[in-house]
Order: C-alpha cells, then sequence, then structure tokens
C-alpha cells in the first residue's frame, strides 16, 4: 500500500489497470471504488481525489483506450509498403478488440453517467473511431497508391468496414467470447482486400 501523502508514479494507468483486473477476475458488478484502489494498493479515497466518482473512472478509461488505438491505427502510417497489406491491418484490429474488456465497455453504455461523459469527450476532439478511421484510409490510400492494393479501391469505405465491424464486435460480445478471434479477423481483411492483401 502506498503511504499516505506520496506521489504515486503513473496513477491513473495503475488504477485503469487494477479496474481491468477486477472486471476480468469478477465481472462488471463488482467494479466499485474501493475494490479499484484495494486492487492497485493505493488509499480508498484516491480513487475520488482524481475522478469525479465511478462513472467518470470508467468513461476515462474507455477514453484512454480509444487513445490507445487511435494511436495504433496512426501508426500504420510507418508500415506502408511493409509486410502484408492484410496483416497489418489485422494486427491493429486484434489491438482494439483487445484493448477493452467487453464488460468495462458494457458499463460504460449503460451506465448514464459514464456514456455521457464518454459522448461529450467525443464530441470535444478526444480520438475515438472517427480518428481510428482516418489513420486507416490513410494507409490503405498509401497503400493503393503503393499498388499495393486495387487501384479501383475505396480506402474510405474499406476503413468504415474494418473500424465499423470491429467497433461492433467490441460492443457486442459477451464474456464467453472476451478474446478476439484472429480467425475472424484474417477472413474480415481477406474479404475487403478482396481475397488478397
Amino acid at each position: 500500500m502506498s503511504p499516505r501523502g506520496v506521489a504515486i508514479p503513473d496513477l491513473r494507468e495503475r488504477l485503469f489497470a487494477a479496474a481491468e483486473r477486477v472486471v476480468a477476475r469478477d465481472g462488471a458488478a463488482a467494479l466499485t471504488s474501493r475494490a479499484v484502489t484495494t486492487e492497485a494498493e493505493c488509499a480508498k479515497g484516491v480513487l475520488h481525489t482524481h475522478f469525479a466518482g465511478i462513472d467518470e473512472f470508467v468513461a476515462e478509461l474507455v477514453l484512454d483506450r480509444f487513445a490507445r488505438s487511435a494511436g495504433d491505427a496512426e501508426r500504420l502510417a510507418s508500415k506502408v509498403g511493409e509486410g502484408a497489406v492484410g496483416g497489418n491491418l489485422a494486427e491493429f484490429a486484434l489491438a482494439l478488440l483487445n484493448s477493452l474488456d467487453s464488460a468495462v465497455v458494457g458499463l460504460a453504455m449503460t451506465r448514464p453517467g459514464a456514456s455521457l461523459h464518454t459522448r461529450r469527450a467525443l464530441e470535444a476532439g478526444a480520438p475515438g473511431f472517427d480518428a481510428m478511421q482516418e489513420s486507416v484510409t490513410a494507409y490503405l490510400e498509401a497503400e493503393r497508391r503503393g499498388g499495393r492494393i486495387a487501384a479501383g479501391a475505396d480506402p474510405a469505405a474499406m476503413a468504415l468496414a474494418l473500424v465499423g465491424t470491429v467497433h461492433h464486435l467490441l460492443l457486442t460480445r459477451g464474456p464467453e467470447t472476451a478474446a478476439a478471434d484472429p480467425e475472424t479477423i484474417r477472413r474480415l481483411t481477406a474479404v475487403l482486400l478482396g481475397g488478397g492483401g
């Protein structure tokens, strides 16, 4: 347990990781501020010192993971011309699917305060699925210019289909399908690329 009054390095991430462990182990109903701080080995009140409550905390956890995934999508630009296009897309899609436990996503959608906080942050410009889609589109446009996907391909529609499908899978999968299925993602990217890539 961290002593009272001592700064905790990377506190947000420590709390977020603790929340993910609580949910993975005990389910969404077990996610309370006390469960999070106990798991993170922090003082009981530390979550409420940094967040307005559990709803804001859940929303910020989801927004943090969306921002990471948006960063992953941006990094596709560094892979233009390298590896298989389908492999690059699948790697991004699997990382996005594994970025959040479905139960955490469920909390963010079903708790009105968390849902409202998330929506307002996204409307204010926090990176989310739109940012991911834009980066995937830019990546596919670059690969098309390089001749690695068909000249007649529609990168914007392909990006929408990929990000939209992953978004659907992320928001609708249940606890029994918590792990992302690489074969489903491989088949999706193959279809988007016309069987190639």
